[in-house]
């Protein structure tokens, strides 16, 4: 079992940073790829950035390409989203998730935190 909690989330201005953190409990951390997700208001969840159980692959949707970060410490069970040069249209709320590797659906949901950017 893995408990998941995020952590960073705020109201910014466009052009501003937030760096969004999810502290995992347990300790097989190591051993799971974990995914940020978002879902903006009124629209489908969609995954944002994930990194793989060493840190060494990452991956990330085009709209947020070249502005997000996605880092992990295992030795601290946390994973990092590091928002830079945020958009109006980044306005959601950001999930972490961790997926057993080679599984394509994450298994552990945490719950979520809101980031809010005016213009």
């Amino acid at each position: 079992q893995v408990q998941l909690v995020e952590s960073g989330g705020g109201l910014v201005q466009a052009g501003d940073s937030l760096r969004l953190s999810c502290a995992a409990s347990g300790r097989t951390f190591s051993s799971y790829t974990m995914d940020w997700f978002r879902q903006p208001p009124g629209k489908e969840r969609e995954r944002v950035a994930t990194i793989n159980w060493s840190g060494a692959s990452t991956y990330y949707a085009d709209s947020v390409k070249g502005r997000f970060t996605i880092s992990r410490d295992n030795a601290k069970n946390t994973v990092y989203l590091q928002m830079n040069s945020l958009k109006p249209e980044d306005t959601a709320v950001y999930y972490c998730a961790a997926r057993r590797i080679g599984v394509s659906e994450p298994v552990y949901w945490g719950q979520g935190t809101q980031v809010t950017v005016s213009s």
